[in-house]
């Protein structure tokens, strides 16, 4: 299993949504947190495990509380208790050699008196509904509770597993779940199960009989249903031979014109509309025949008139005013003359004369036409509304011309309608097909629910006969067979016995030379520890120094104990193949510089594929920082603000502030 990322959300002094990129890589197997006390390391482990167990993690500040008291009290004092808390934990894990993506959700929101917590799973970027739903059984497949709080642990208070009863049911506990013991004690549980399965007594015999019987019912109600499936399988092709006839059918009626056939009135009633509208135009065209454009064949003439009459106007004109010149020219002497000289006087007359000859000539015009003032003017308005008729006319024709298409185009069609004798035979014929088809899908429906009825029917037979097997246990019902079953079951679970005490002294070999080497390789006293045993009884931790004497854990030191214990740890990890990530708070709280410079040269890069370690300032300092520098993947600090009272995590250490990713 390895880590991915973990977000917590409005998490105890975590406010708002705090992330945490946990991937590590080959070479770079660390996550470094650094938080002074009181930031959130402890509730950062804690959240790790919150996530993952739920009412059964181990958290450090639950106590002996309820579980939805405390988590009531894990949601952030500033945030809305209404919106509540969740943390979101992605890891991945290998199964059969693949590689599955787990993303972790755990919500909780308070809703009055209340409280609601939800697990929700993404399994490769999927929702799984059983795994959600039973996230508390399949957690325990993936990482057992006593496994998961081995590895995630607190610095200081692992020095408990030096003791040797704590260290007993520790490595009873991890060596069991670990390293495959239980598994083997599983297959001889279920072989004993399987025995008692096989027995068979006297009274069971009416059982034995009765499950015979029953399987008798459920074989004739499989017969029954396999027949009504073929059945229903004849009529899906007696359904389909139907409608190719159906189809036959109407392919010939529309041959032989079925579809106009059936359209006769409506193409009737269009071609009635058609005549009348057509009829209408002509009428239009013939009033309008009766008005002035008939004129229109006259328009040389015309022409001559109009300058005929222009003429004539203007000889009116003339000799209306030629009176009223008369006198004012002789006003205009009799005023004005003697102003002027006998020169410009006979000249100014001379003008006035010839003017008045002018009109008088121009008002002796022949008058041909004789018009009126009115004449006149509609023989001047006569030429616009002879364009306009020649206009109203050009377009009633053309839509007469576009009726009249229409009108022939509907005869044509009207002429290809067939004959109600040519096309009643295909009426019929059609008629007969539709019916056949309505007749199969009627027959093909009663026997789809008789099939669906027969299902039924076998299924009830066949919870019928599981039920009963279920209640006998599913035994055999030949005794001959259930003995045999039973030697052979016997037999395995000697050798499965056999092979479990091989195993777990194997087991307990190899794990004994890991954890006195690491805890060697940690120690800074080299000859205080020669060896190390583990009982394959009762799992009791002996430590024998280098002149065979027994090694009391109590003469030890604080910080010899705790190595004593990562050294524990770290060798049950590394017999069980370094699968699992290492989460370690306060990694160095008791150790002396020696102990601590080991721990980082020798424990922290080579504890797994993934160390994550929660240190302040003081354990990590600037000096062992470079020292572990080499193996950081990321590296965070816990900002905490004193007067909000909530943390933010912020990428870099104290000595790289700044740079997440450590080169």
């Amino acid at each position: 299993m390895l880590l991915r990322k973990l977000a917590m959300k409005n998490f105890g002094a975590y406010r708002d949504t705090q992330t945490l990129d946990l991937h590590t890589r080959p070479g770079k197997p660390i996550v470094l947190i650094g938080g002074l006390n009181g930031c959130g390391k402890t509730t950062l482990l804690d959240a790790l495990q919150l996530v993952l167990y739920g009412p059964r993690a181990r958290c450090s500040a639950r106590g002996n509380r309820p579980y939805e008291t405390y988590l009531r009290e894990c949601i952030n004092h500033q945030a809305n208790p209404e919106e509540g808390a969740s943390l979101t934990l992605e890891f991945s894990i290998t199964v059969d050699g693949k590689e599955r993506v787990y993303s972790l959700s755990r919500s909780w929101s308070v809703s009055g008196k209340s409280l609601r917590d939800h697990v929700t799973v993404f399994v490769d970027g999927k929702w799984d509904q059983v795994v959600s739903t039973g996230w508390a059984d399949h957690v325990e497949d993936l990482l057992p509770l006593e496994i998961g709080s081995l590895f995630f642990f607190d610095g200081e208070k692992i020095e408990s597993l030096a003791d040797p009863e704590r260290a007993s049911a520790v490595i009873k506990s991890a060596v069991h779940s670990l390293l495959g013991i239980s598994t083997v004690k599983q297959l001889r549980t279920d072989l004993q199960v399987l025995q008692r399965r096989k027995r068979l007594s006297e009274e069971d015999q009416a059982a034995v009989e009765q499950i015979r019987q029953l399987e008798a019912r459920h074989q004739n109600a499989h017969a029954e249903a396999e027949a009504a499936h073929d059945h229903v399988g004849a009529l899906r092709v007696e359904l389909d031979k139907r409608l190719d006839e159906l189809k036959t059918a109407e392919e010939a009626f529309a041959h032989d014109g079925g579809a106009l056939f059936e359209r006769r009135e409506a193409l009737q009633q269009r071609r009635k509309d058609a005549a009348k509208h057509l009829a209408v135009t002509h009428e239009s065209l013939i009033s309008l025949a009766a008005g002035v454009l008939p004129l229109q064949l006259l328009s040389e003439q015309l022409g001559v008139v109009r300058k005929q009459a222009a003429i004539e106007q203007q000889a009116t004109e003339a000799t209306q005013i030629l009176h009223t010149l008369v006198s004012r020219d002789q006003e205009i002497l009799d005023r004005f003359g003697a102003l002027l000289s006998p020169t410009d006087l006979k000249a100014f007359r001379d003008y006035l004369d010839t003017d008045r000859q002018q009109r008088e000539l121009a008002g002796t015009a022949e008058r041909i036409l004789g018009l009126s003032l009115d004449g006149y003017t509609q023989l001047a308005g006569l030429e616009q509304v002879l364009v306009s008729e020649k206009q109203r006319a050009r377009e009633l024709l053309d839509l007469a011309s576009q009726q009249a298409a229409e009108v022939d185009a509907l005869d044509r069609q009207l002429q290809a309608v067939p004959s109600q004798e040519r096309i009643a035979a295909r009426q019929a014929a059609q008629a007969k097909a539709l019916k056949a088809v309505h007749h199969a899908e009627a027959a093909l429906a009663n026997a789809v629910e008789a099939h669906e009825v027969a299902k039924r029917r076998r299924a009830a037979a066949h919870a019928e006969v599981e039920a009963a097997y279920e209640q006998q246990a599913a035994k055999k019902f030949e005794a001959a067979e259930n003995q045999r079953i039973h030697d052979h079951c016997e037999r395995q679970r000697v050798l499965l016995e056999r092979f479990g005490d091989a195993l777990l002294k194997r087991h307990i070999n190899r794990l004994e030379v890991a954890v006195l080497e690491s805890f060697t390789r940690l120690m800074r006293k080299s000859g205080l520890v020669r060896d190390l045993r583990i009982d394959t009884d009762r799992f009791q931790l002996t430590l024998t120094d280098e002149n065979g004497d027994a090694v009391d854990p109590g003469r030890l030191s604080a910080g010899e104990r705790q190595l004593l214990a990562v050294s524990l740890v770290w060798g049950l990890a590394r017999v069980a193949g370094n699968w699992l990530p290492t989460v370690i708070d306060t990694p160095l709280g008791r150790l002396d510089s020696r102990h601590r410079e080991h721990l980082v040269d020798r424990y922290f890069p080579h504890a797994g594929d993934q160390v994550l370690l929660l240190s302040t300032d003081e354990e990590i300092d600037e000096r062992l920082f470079h020292r572990l520098r080499p193996s950081l993947a990321h590296t965070y600090t816990l900002v905490h603000d004193d007067t909000t009272f909530t943390t933010t995590v912020e990428p870099g250490y104290w000595w790289n502030s700044g740079a997440e990713h450590v080169a």
